[in-house]
This record gives C-alpha cells, sequence and structure tokens, in this order.
C-alpha cells in the first residue's frame, strides 16, 4: 500500500495506533453513553420517587375535598432547586392545577405525556416507569424530564362521603412533574471531557510504549540484520550477530550467523585453494618456462639446420656452376693468351659467371635482410609515390621480359608516409616480383599496384595484386613463415615473405592476404601515416 512507510516498525505501529485510536473512541462514546443513561435513570427514579410522595403528601387533602391545602403542598414543593412544575390533569385532560401561573386550560391526548397511555381506544391503567417518564426540550433550549404518575380511584375515594367516584372508574387524573435537566447535562459534559481526556491520555501512553517497545524488539534487531549484511557485502566476516528480541528474529539471526560462518570458512578454502594453485602455478610456470628455453634451443637448431642445409644447397648450385665455367676458361687460355676464335665463348661463360655471382648475392642479400643484420635507414616523411615508381623502373626490364603489364593506381593527394623508404622499396620489389611471377603465363598477364590514404583514421594501404593461379587454402597459414616456398628447385629459398612481414610489422603495421583460386591474389598492406606505434614494434621485436 503506497500510504504506508516504508520501514517495517512503522508499518506494523501505523495500524496498531489506528485500531487503539478507534477502539478508544468507540469505547469512550459507549461509556459516556452508559454514564449519560446511568445519570438519567436515576432522574427519572427520583422524579417518580418524587411524583410517588407528592401523590402520598396530597392524599388526605384530597381524600377530604381540601385542595387548597393539597395546592399548597404542590407549590411548597414546586419551590424545591431542580423543580421545573407540578400539575394535575384530570382523566379529561385538563389542567387542574399548576405550579406555573397562567400555565391553564387542557391538553391533547395525543400529546407526548398522553400519547403512552392514550395510543388506543381502551387506556392504559398500569405503566411502568421507564413508559411514564419522557425528555424534552423548552423553549428556551434546556432539556427537561417530565414524568406523570397516575392518580388511581382506591376505595377510600370512591367510597367518601364528599365526592364518591364511581367503582369502574381507574384514573382520578394524573400528576405531571417537570424538573430541570441543567445539572445532569452539566455533569454529562464532565463526564464526556473526563472521558475524553483519559481516552487521550491512554491513547498517547499506549502510542509511546508501541514505539519504544516496536523500536527496541524490532526496528533494532532489523538494523543488526542490516549492519550484518553490509558487513557480509564488504566481505567482514568477522563480526557475529546476536539478536533475542524474539524468536523468529532470534532464528533469523541464527541463520544468517550460521550463512557468514560458513560464507567464511568456504572463502578461506578458497583463499587457500588460490594459494596452493598460485603456488603450483608459479611452479608450471617456471617447468614451462625451461621446456621453452629447451623447445627454442632445439627449435633454433632445427631452423639454423634448415636454414644451412638451404642456403648451402641454393648456393651451391651456382658456385658449381661458377667452378664449371672456370675450369672451362681455364682449359681455353692459352700462354700466349685467348684464342680470337674462342672470345665470344669467354664472354658468354663471363656473362653466366656474373648471373651465377648474383644469383649468390642476391641470396645473402635475403638472409641479412631475415636476420635484421643489415644496415638500417633513417626514417623521415617520404613520397611514397615516388617510391612505387622508382621500383617500378628499376625492375621494368624484367616485368617487359617476363610479359607481365604493371597498372599503377596511385593516389594522387596521398599525404607523406613516415617510413623507411629503402625498405619499402624492397618490400615493393618481392611483392612485385611475386606477384609478375604468379601471373607471368597467364593471358593478360599483369600486377596492379594501388595506394590510398585516409588522414581521420591515420591510415595508409598499398596493395600489390596479380591474375595469376591464386594460393592454395593449405598454403595459406605457412605463406610468411621462413624458408617455406612454393617455386620450385632454384627459384628461392621462402625468405621474400617472411622479410616482407617483418618489414610491415617494425613500421607497425600489418599485412592480409586476399586470394581466389583461377583468379589472383592480393597482398593488403596497412600502416600508420605518421608511424604511431613503429617504435612499440620495434621494440617487440628481437
Amino acid at each position: 500500500m503506497r500510504f504506508l512507510p516504508r520501514k517495517l516498525w512503522l508499518q506494523l505501529l501505523v495500524p496498531i495506533l489506528i485500531l487503539v485510536i478507534i477502539v478508544g473512541a468507540v469505547s469512550g462514546y459507549i461509556h459516556m453513553r452508559s454514564q449519560g443513561d446511568q445519570l438519567l435513570d436515576t432522574m427519572i427514579t427520583g422524579a417518580d420517587q418524587l411524583s410517588g410522595s407528592i401523590a402520598s403528601a396530597t392524599w388526605h387533602a384530597m381524600l377530604d375535598d381540601n385542595r387548597e391545602s393539597a395546592y399548597q403542598i404542590m407549590q411548597t414543593i414546586a419551590t424545591k432547586q431542580g423543580i421545573n412544575r407540578i400539575r394535575i390533569f384530570n382523566k379529561e385532560g385538563r389542567v387542574m392545577y399548576s405550579t406555573a401561573p397562567g400555565d391553564t386550560g387542557s391538553v391533547d391526548k395525543a400529546a407526548q405525556a398522553c400519547y403512552i397511555c392514550h395510543a388506543s381506544d381502551r387506556p392504559l391503567v398500569r405503566i411502568d416507569v421507564p413508559s411514564r417518564a419522557r425528555v424534552f426540550r423548552e423553549v428556551s433550549g434546556k432539556r427537561t424530564l417530565g414524568i406523570v404518575t397516575p392518580v388511581y380511584n382506591e376505595p377510600a375515594c370512591s367510597n367518601a362521603e364528599c365526592h364518591a367516584h364511581p367503582a369502574e372508574t381507574n384514573v382520578l387524573g394524573v400528576i405531571d412533574v417537570s424538573l430541570d435537566l441543567s445539572a445532569v447535562d452539566k455533569e454529562i459534559s464532565l463526564i464526556q471531557q473526563r472521558a475524553a481526556l483519559i481516552s487521550l491520555v491512554l491513547s498517547v501512553l499506549i502510542v509511546v510504549i508501541l514505539i519504544v517497545f516496536t523500536r527496541k524488539y524490532v526496528d533494532a534487531p532489523i538494523h543488526k540484520l542490516i549492519e550484518a549484511t553490509h558487513a557480509v557485502s564488504a566481505m567482514n566476516l568477522d563480526k557475529p550477530v546476536k539478536i533475542t528480541s524474539s524468536e523468529e528474529l532470534g532464528d533469523l539471526a541464527h541463520s544468517f550467523d550460521t550463512m557468514r560462518v560458513q560464507l567464511k570458512t568456504a572463502i578461506d578454502d578458497l583463499n587457500t585453494l588460490a594459494e596452493n594453485l598460485e603456488i603450483k602455478v608459479t611452479e608450471r610456470t617456471e617447468q614451462l618456462k625451461v621446456a621453452q628455453q629447451k623447445l627454442f634451443h632445439t627449435d633454433r637448431l632445427a631452423s639454423l639446420g634448415q636454414l644451412s642445409a638451404s642456403v648451402a644447397h641454393e648456393i651451391n648450385n651456382p658456385l658449381s656452376g661458377v667452378l664449371n665455367l672456370s675450369m672451362l676458361m681455364q682449359r681455353i687460355i692459352k700462354e700466349d693468351g685467348i684464342p680470337a676464335e674462342r672470345i665470344p665463348e669467354v664472354r658468354k661463360y663471363l656473362s653466366q659467371v656474373v648471373t651465377e655471382t648474383a644469383r649468390v648475392g642476391r641470396i645473402v642479400q635475403d638472409l641479412l635482410a631475415f636476420s635484421r643484420r643489415s644496415k638500417p635507414h633513417q626514417r623521415g616523411n617520404v613520397n611514397f609515390n615516388a617510391i612505387v615508381s622508382t621500383t617500378v623502373n628499376l625492375i621494368g626490364h624484367k616485368l617487359k621480359l617476363m610479359n607481365v603489364e604493371m597498372d599503377l593506381r596511385l593516389d594522387e593527394n596521398l599525404p607523406p608516409i613516415h617510413c623507411d623508404a629503402s625498405q619499402m622499396q624492397q618490400v615493393l620489389i618481392n611483392l612485385i616480383m611475386n606477384g609478375a611471377e604468379a601471373a607471368q603465363g597467364h593471358p593478360e598477364a599483369h600486377v596492379r599496384v594501388t595506394t590510398r590514404a585516409s588522414a581521420s583514421n591515420n591510415e595508409f594501404t598499398l596493395e600489390v595484386a596479380d591474375t595469376g593461379d591464386g594460393i592454395k587454402p593449405e598454403h595459406l597459414a605457412k605463406l610468411f613463415t621462413p624458408f617455406f616456398t612454393t617455386k620450385g628447385e632454384g627459384k628461392g629459398i621462402g625468405l621474400g615473405l617472411a622479410v616482407v612481414y617483418g618489414i610491415v610489422k617494425d613500421h607497425g603495421g600489418d599485412i592480409d592476404v586476399d586470394t581466389k583460386l583461377g583468379k589472383g591474389t592480393s597482398f593488403i598492406v596497412t600502416m600508420p601515416i605518421d608511424g604511431a606505434g613503429t617504435a612499440a614494434s620495434a621494440s617487440g621485436t628481437g
């Protein structure tokens, strides 16, 4: 319910207070009504006794037909405090006498004072006291108690010589006494005030007692439980919870404390397990480091063996050719020099020696580039399109001999790129020559070089695409692995793409491959324009 407060002790207290107020108001009202009714009943009893006393006091005077004496008695009684008036009616309803001056005439039998007896055709003779009493208000507003007492036709009256009445007449007249209820009303008002004050004091006392008890036995234990939950949420599990205010809250606190102890035990077990696990992880890590060092050493030995075998095989072929050509030229040369007819043959052999020696030089150059032992060049902001043009001019004659066309799509608005121009030229040569070798022999064989940049993303992109056969899926995972090649015997040792990968990574970039069998391959190099990340990349390489 929205109108109830959110605190539990107030939610318990408010309905109880409402109930106490209602019970107090109802009980006070009933008490006041009961007191008022008792006072009124007392007044009615007294009025009946007074009316009977008047009848008794005037009985002898009436019996002797001494009306003046009877009226004098009534007048004397009427002067007493609290009596408004005394009247005598005959059986026809005519006022025979009234202590109030000017009160003469007859009364209507249908009036309130007469209605009780004359409600039917046959008037009542014997009626009880409450039925003969009535309470009404005067013109002045004061409440008045009226009581009528019938004067019965006794044998002494019916047999009297002075004014005998027929024996069949039961009632000779009525004595009507009116009493002032001002004193009763004042007393009832005092009773009401006392009852209201007592109800208010009791209500306040009950409220105070309820507040004290609910705060002590409901609110305070709940606050302890709340503090305990906050302590548990803060992982402070050393503070016990003890509540003895009630059985229910005590059981709840005991259950909560049991949960706290179990949670503390579980956390201690977890901490112990974590410490043991950390020790085991440290031990395993050390073991893994030792194993990794052994594996790295073994791998380096294996790589070195593979490198040595590959280099020995690649260098041995051109050196064997140089040796054979040298022996041939040694046989041709005589003591007097080279015969004139054999000079073209010697030149041919020398040209082959130059070719094979250059081949050995390229192999050594690839090895130096891969091992990062070549002399580093200074990096700076360079015109990358100019590097592309220069590189294409350097290898253009080779591409013509291979019948491969070049397609340059260079971004004219390309900003300066922060890089090593010499290393970028090496990347271009490797990628373009690989693409040319892949496209060689295919109809409309060509290699496309594209440059573009996004200044907003600080990103530069170089794409080299060919129209070759594409790369098989099983070769993609090994594409940038050293010594991996698919060119065949005598066409390389598999260091070109490994060198390209290393240079790109040193420049803080990345290289991706997009290939489709039968349609060609694209190598996409992405690097930061301003060289950001180059230092971090360089520090992470060895």
